[in-house]
């Protein structure tokens, strides 16, 4: 889950630093149709499965889909283009609060005390981090129109974490991951048809910036998808989210060295409550008090 998460910084960084040279929904079409390409052999091979269950979990593959593949990444490129990645990945640590209340909603999963404590101690290190270690910063704090676009981004991921429950149990990894990329791309195309890009301004954007499109591929896609789909198999949805606190620490450092983005010693502190909260709600368990 570590390298899942450093993967998806990685990301994050990549999205600010590429702004100015590829727009956001030529990123986030170009990562999915290359996808697509890679994952196309499983829908070949698996196509009547696929199909099968296509038919009967029409609804829940279409909203997972949606959710993780095509509002998630989408929306997330065009947040960075009006807010810094580490902004960014700050706002996104939410994603753990968020699947722990929808998960008490929708699948009525219980709270545990001390993972109430350590998402806790982890949301004071994000705010620590926000408010630079200065209260009075609270007062001038303002959200631009980039931080609303990552604030739906997160609340996006935190839902399709969740309903990853419902998923059809007659897909494997792969052919789930290769039946949402080809939905998800689907819903995407109209969108990006609507830009209006010509064949030529396409054809250069790809011999440009090729190795960004492999990385967020091969890496932020296919990799992490299938260790995050892992980790909520094997630690359930809310531990796993967990992980997504180590973000502002990988993506603070990634952003100081290639955006550079000033590293102060309210990051290293910030960084310190949430690996700490990120302890107690993964490995302390000494008690069973629920809420």
């Amino acid at each position: 889950m570590t390298l899942c998460v450093l993967f998806w910084s990685v990301n994050f960084v990549l999205g600010r630093f590429v702004k100015d040279d590829i727009t956001p929904m030529e990123l986030a079409f170009f990562r999915w149709f290359f996808v697509f390409l890679m994952v196309s052999p499983i829908l070949i091979i698996r196509h009547e499965k696929i199909i099968h269950s296509l038919k009967q979990n029409f609804t829940i593959l279409t909203v997972l889909a949606i959710l993780g593949i095509t509002t998630f990444n989408t929306l997330l490129y065009y947040g960075l283009t009006f807010t810094t990645s580490t902004n960014a990945l700050i706002i996104n640590s939410t994603v753990p609060i968020l699947v722990l209340v929808l998960s008490f909603f929708i699948l009525k999963q219980k709270i545990k005390f001390y993972q109430t404590t350590g998402i806790i101690l982890s949301t004071l290190g994000v705010i620590f981090l926000i408010l630079k270690a200065d209260i009075a910063n609270i007062l001038t704090l303002e959200f631009n129109q980039g931080d609303i676009l990552i604030i739906i981004t997160s609340l996006s991921w935190a839902l399709y974490s969740v309903l990853l429950k419902y998923k059809p149990k007659d897909l494997n990894d792969f052919e789930y991951f290769s039946t949402t990329v080809a939905i998800g791309l689907i819903v995407l195309l109209p969108f990006y048809l609507y830009q209006g890009y010509s064949f030529q301004q396409e054809l250069e954007v790809l011999q440009n910036n090729y190795p960004v499109f492999l990385y967020v591929s091969i890496f932020a896609s296919i990799s992490s998808y299938y260790l995050w789909h892992y980790g909520i198999e094997k630690i359930g949805a809310s531990k796993t989210a967990q992980f997504t606190h180590l973000m502002p620490i990988f993506g603070i450092i990634l952003a100081s060295i290639f955006l550079k983005e000033s590293l102060h010693s309210y990051h290293l502190l910030g960084a310190s409550l949430i690996a700490f909260g990120i302890y107690l709600s993964l490995f302390y368990k000494n008690t069973q008090k629920y809420f």
